[in-house]
Order: structure tokens, then C-alpha cells, then sequence
């Protein structure tokens, strides 16, 4: 009951994915492009596997649902804007240090790949993920927050009756 943000944080950004994940196959199969629609599909399907996993084997599961990512940001636009519920993905399953080391690296990546696919590197690319990513940074590290001190043993309180 007391975890009702993060559990909702997190259905939010399954959603997300979701609904990237079905534009970014939709415009793939607007454009006759099946084996790019195919991968988004298998792709949905590993990410959807996630919640399943646990311990290094979670770790493992974002290695190679990023290395997917990587492949169907390269072939279709529409791709690259999965970077963002990924970027919850790092925050939740690696240590600070390499959730922080993950999301630059997947945020750079993520405006490179829109970057080469629009043929230039333009200001809104850049900000436009970068605003992204702190903004998913900072809401995870809340309900982190969060969820730590509902966590934590209810202290005595200084005023007594």
C-alpha cells in the first residue's frame, strides 16, 4: 500500500514502452519494413521478460534488450524514442554508479541515432533527450527515495503523550 508511486511510476513506464513500441512497429510496417517490425516484436517481448528476471540475470536482460535497442534505433527512427523507459530500466537495475554511466551512455547514443537519422545534430535533439533523461533520472531517484523511507523501521517520534 505504502509503495503506491513507485508502483505506479513503474506501470507508467511499462505503458510507455508499450506504446512506443507499438508506433515505432506500426510506422516499420507503414514503411514494408517487416523484418524491423518483427525485431520490435521480439524486442517488446525481452523487455516484457524483465520483471521475470532477477539478480545478474536482470543484468544480463539489460545488456541484451540495449543491444537490441541499439539495432532498431540504427534501422527506424521511431525506435530511438524507446531510450526513455529504458532509461528507468538502468536506474532500477544497476548500482548509482552505473545507472548514472548508463543513462549518458544511452543518452548520447539515443541523440546520435536521431541525430543521424534526421542528418544533422540540432539543438532540440540534444535537449530534447538530455531534458528527457534528467527528468527520468530525477522521478526514479524520488521514488527510490520514497520507497526507502517507508522502508525504513518507524523511530520512535521526540514528542511523546
Amino acid at each position: 500500500m505504502m509503495d503506491i508511486p513507485s508502483r505506479l511510476l513503474r506501470w507508467a513506464v511499462h505503458a510507455t514502452a508499450c506504446g512506443l513500441l507499438v508506433l515505432a512497429v506500426l510506422s516499420s510496417l507503414r514503411e514494408d519494413r517487416v523484418a524491423v517490425a518483427v525485431g520490435g516484436l521480439v524486442l517488446g517481448v525481452a523487455y516484457a521478460a524483465g520483471p521475470m528476471t532477477s539478480g545478474g540475470r536482470r543484468v544480463a536482460w539489460l545488456g541484451l534488450v540495449t543491444a537490441g535497442w541499439v539495432v532498431l534505433a540504427v534501422a527506424e527512427p521511431p525506435f530511438v524514442w524507446l531510450a526513455f523507459p529504458l532509461l528507468f530500466a538502468y536506474l532500477d537495475v544497476l548500482p548509482l554508479w552505473g545507472a548514472m554511466f548508463g543513462v549518458a551512455v544511452l543518452t548520447s547514443a539515443a541523440i546520435l541515432a536521431a541525430a543521424w537519422h534526421a542528418g544533422e545534430l540540432t539543438l532540440p535533439l540534444v535537449l530534447g533527450p538530455s531534458v528527457g533523461a534528467a527528468v527520468v533520472t530525477l522521478l526514479a531517484l524520488a521514488c527510490k527515495a520514497l520507497r526507502r523511507e517507508v522502508e525504513r523501521p518507524e523511530q520512535e517520534s521526540p514528542i511523546r503523550p
